[in-house]
């Protein structure tokens, strides 16, 4: 079990590392919409696919992010993180990922062997980790908190919709909305007694 600090350490990426698969993205609108009850129930149907798919590959498997807080407001975009024994071990889950849909599109040995892999339709974010991964653990955390803090949940809410206008590229989304991220995990740390 990754220890306290390993689980508060912020990510930057490795400058050295290009982690684009099939090179950088192509700009795309960055659109924030209100929450959909639709959510869960696509979320579970895409587990069972990826379950079905992974077989005992797969060792764990949760819905995170956005869309897993009711009534946040968000990208359409589901994100999934799947733990297995080893991300670096791409044949033992890729191949089958692929058949379902699913485009590895971006490594990351430098980020607890982080891979993802999307999907278009509907459109999924598949974060690849290793079990008891320190990020994983962070996603998890940040979701509950959200559903269980609504001042949270809307101020962060709030830096969602401000991040996504005039924006092409979901990097700079996410660095627009990074510092109100932080704080609330730095709220959260500390009520986890880990600060």
């Amino acid at each position: 079990m990754p220890t306290p600090e390993e689980i508060m350490r912020h990510y930057d990426a490795d400058p050295d590392e290009n982690p684009w698969v099939l090179g950088k993205p192509a700009p795309e609108v960055i659109e924030v919409v209100p929450y959909d009850a639709a959510w869960p129930a696509q979320y579970a149907a895409l587990a069972d696919a990826i379950a079905a798919a992974l077989g005992k590959t797969m060792l764990a498997i949760d819905h995170v992010g956005s869309t897993a807080v009711p009534g946040l407001p968000a990208k359409p975009v589901i994100d999934i993180d799947v733990a297995v024994a080893d991300p670096a071990d791409e044949a033992a889950y890729v191949p089958a990922l692929s058949a379902t849909g699913y485009v590895l599109t971006v490594r990351e040995p430098s980020w607890h062997q982080h891979r993802c892999l999307l999907r278009r339709l509907p459109r999924v974010n598949l974060h690849v980790f290793g079990p008891d991964c320190p990020e994983n653990i962070r996603h998890r955390m940040f979701r509950d908190w959200l559903r269980g803090h609504p001042d949270d949940r809307e101020q962060y809410a709030h830096a969602k919709r401000a991040a996504a206008q005039d924006v092409d590229q979901v990097a700079d989304y996410n660095l627009r909305k990074q510092a109100a991220v932080r704080e609330i995990y730095d709220r959260m740390f500390r009520a986890a007694g880990f600060l």
